[in-house]
């Protein structure tokens, strides 16, 4: 009997050692899957919104896939991709070859645009709404700053002086498609140095210190500008309309801001350049795979991500660049 009772205890032991194993392989295979189906995402303050959206109804659609979505900037998203910290990054600009080198791939998911804000109490808006601003006038203000007050800039006797504001974030895609509608060869970097310029690490940041200020000049997404009912920060931010043509008044075919409806159906049909319009893209890290794969892939078809760009402000891509961004994932050739 002391033999048994001593076998009993041994296979006892042995069963209690072998359900904690089996649990705990069991635990860690469960968040061995948990972590394959979290998309960490992160980047382009531009795309945030609309990515919020697309995250969660393709959630609800596959409730299993979950999202952690950051943004910190263009250039931060594609460093963080790259050092393998996430799944996929928001790139409101043109990838830099030294990063495709890395092995960031990327695709094309809409369209939006950047433009210079003022505030509403400027203490020349009006001439400003009338007139518009030229690409001339805008470089001398952001690149040169050789205008320094608003009269000026309108050609009266105004001395409030411009301040101007600009991105602190490196690799900023509104800073860089902003610096390029100036002067194709301008960077982010040539935007506020020769005088005194203040720093703002994104787009809210920025535009919060144009609403404080009414004689501060900056730019911004047109996503933190317009929203469905009008313009945000309770109308005070307010984009500087561009004069096209160069006459210094702004004519009907060039205006265009009252609403974001309006600037889409210009963005659409061409009547604003590119740049200040854009692409925006998801880039990741070697080739789209697994989860991420699956869910870019969504975000491209028109019954799935595409259906949701226009009622949220962005632009939809025309179906055959469409066409192009899947064909592109499906077998690694970019038409």
């Amino acid at each position: 009997m002391i033999e048994t009772k001593k076998s009993k205890n041994k296979l006892m032991k042995v069963a209690a050692i072998l359900t904690v194993v089996i649990t705990g392989v069991v635990a860690i295979s469960g968040c061995t899957s948990q972590q394959k189906n979290l998309i960490r995402i992160d980047g382009a303050y531009a795309l945030q919104p609309m990515m919020i959206k697309w995250t969660d109804e393709y959630h609800k659609l596959h409730p299993n896939v979950t999202f952690d979505v950051q943004a910190q900037g263009a250039g931060t998203g594609v460093n963080l991709l790259l050092a393998k910290q996430i799944d996929l990054a928001m790139v409101s600009r043109s990838l830099d070859p030294s990063e495709i080198g890395k092995g960031a791939v990327y695709v094309s998911v809409a369209r939006d645009a950047v433009f210079a804000t003022i505030n509403v109490n400027n203490p020349v808006f009006d001439e400003i709404m009338r007139k518009g601003v030229t690409q001339a006038q805008f470089r001398d203000i952001f690149i040169n700053m050789t205008i320094t007050t608003w009269g000026q800039l309108v050609g009266t006797n105004n001395t409030a002086p411009i301040d101007v504001y600009t991105r602190s974030d490196l690799g900023c895609g509104a800073a860089a498609t902003w610096a390029s509608f100036m002067g194709k060869n301008y960077k982010q970097g040539d935007i506020g140095v020769k005088r005194t310029s203040y720093g703002r690490g994104g787009d809210v940041e920025l535009a919060q210190g144009i609403v404080a200020n009414s004689n501060g000049i900056g730019y911004n997404n047109m996503a933190y500008i317009y929203d469905a009912n009008g313009f945000q920060y309770n109308g005070v931010l307010r984009p500087v309309p561009i004069d096209l043509n160069g006459n210094r008044t702004l004519d009907p075919e060039e205006n265009f801001y009252e609403n974001r409806t309006l600037l889409m159906n210009a963005i659409n049909n061409g009547l604003l350049p590119t740049p200040p319009a854009r692409v925006e893209n998801l880039a990741v890290n070697g080739n789209f795979t697994g989860a991420t794969r699956d869910f870019v892939l969504w975000i491209l078809s028109a019954d799935g991500g595409q259906q949701y760009v226009a009622d949220n402000g962005y632009v939809a891509l025309p179906s055959d660049t469409i066409e192009n961004q899947i064909n592109y994932i499906e077998t690694g050739i970019r038409e």
